[in-house]
């Protein structure tokens, strides 16, 4: 090969690999992730949606594989304790009473619009201390009821206390999240006082809950033993009910319904959070992204009788559409459920 066509190649090899590097350099970091492995932490009952909505949306998008390690919320925050120099994670979904210590403890990265653009179509109260995770479903809590028992659907959450329901309703305990919601209403019957002011009031709602007591068949830790009650015939009434719960009983054919009460529902905490120094941050960023945009929530929220928590989502089919939500003060009720369990045992003791 003479010189001239020497240098010819020569010059081209180089203006190529000028031009792959550039390249490189300008492509987003999240597609430079190919064929990397994204570990995600969440309930095990997740498991299903993540799996068959949220994954293959994300793997399909980012060239990546979503592994799923389904366990409890308490149980993905101690493996970001035992791992906080070496963090495996690098998503958690967890309930917002358990997100409240993670932050205490420096184990959350914050959401910004710049890492997860979808982060600003979010409904209002669904971003917590200033971007530390957001909810990406509200599973909402109403009154579950047989139908076959009640020919007419509760209306109110006063309903519960009404003697004609003497021995017939009942309640999840303080231990179960579900439960907080009727001792904030019960605040909210006895004092008129706004929600947000109503839940901290906390002794006017054991005052008025305690008043449910000739109605109680039984309160409950155990959600299957309140269903199987209630479906039976022996209960008419769970008041505050998991929307998901409830309305997949009804599809599998149960006598199942649930009724949005006039005062309104209450949202469920569903969130999500970055786990800070996890690997493939930008890949987890990507993911969230995905979880919280308007394909997906549309898929998540009619797969789990939710509401969607991105604005621009339609509510689906057989959802409440105009129904006040209210919303719980998650560090209120982490400084404070211990002492309201004990006296939850205490007063509430049939």
């Amino acid at each position: 090969m003479n010189k001239s066509k020497t240098a010819i190649l020569n010059r081209r090899t180089v203006l190529a690999a000028a031009g792959a590097a550039t390249a490189a350099l300008a492509a987003p970091r999240i597609l430079r992730a190919q064929g990397k492995e994204l570990v995600v932490g969440g309930a095990a009952s997740h498991k299903n949606f993540v799996e068959t909505i949220i994954a293959p949306v994300v793997e399909k998008k980012f060239s990546c594989k979503v592994v799923f390690e389904g366990s409890r919320s308490l149980v993905n925050l101690e493996k970001m304790q035992k791992n906080k120099d070496k963090q495996y994670l690098s998503v958690v979904m967890m309930d917002d009473p358990v997100m409240i210590p993670a932050v205490a403890e420096g184990l959350l990265d914050p959401l910004t619009v710049a890492k997860v653009p979808n982060l600003a179509a979010l409904k209002p109260g669904t971003v917590h201390m200033d971007g530390m995770w957001c909810n990406y479903l509200q599973p909402w809590l109403g009154i579950a009821y047989n139908p076959k028992a009640m020919k007419t659907a509760p209306t109110s959450w006063a309903d519960a206390y009404d003697p004609k329901y003497k021995g017939r309703v009942i309640l999840p305990s303080l231990q179960n999240t579900e439960g907080l919601a009727n001792l904030f209403m019960a605040a909210f019957l006895a004092t008129g006082k706004p929600m947000a002011d109503a839940q901290k009031d906390v002794d006017a709602g054991f005052k008025k809950l305690v008043t449910i007591k000739p109605n109680l068949l039984t309160a409950y830790t155990q959600m299957p033993q309140a269903y199987n009650l209630l479906e039976q015939g022996e209960g008419f009434m769970i008041s505050s009910a998991i929307s998901q719960v409830a309305l997949e009983r009804k599809a599998a054919g149960a006598p199942v319904d649930i009724a949005v009460p006039k005062e309104g529902i209450f949202a469920m905490p569903s969130g999500v959070a970055l786990v800070k120094g996890g690997p493939q941050p930008e890949l987890a960023a990507g993911y969230i992204n995905e979880m919280i945009g308007p394909e997906i929530q549309a898929k998540l929220s009619a797969a789990t009788y939710s509401l969607p928590t991105n604005k621009d989502t339609p509510v689906p089919a057989g959802a409440p559409t105009n129904a006040t939500i209210f919303g719980i003060n998650w560090k209120f009720v982490a400084d404070n459920r211990a002492d309201w369990v004990k006296r939850w045992d205490r007063d509430m003791a049939m």
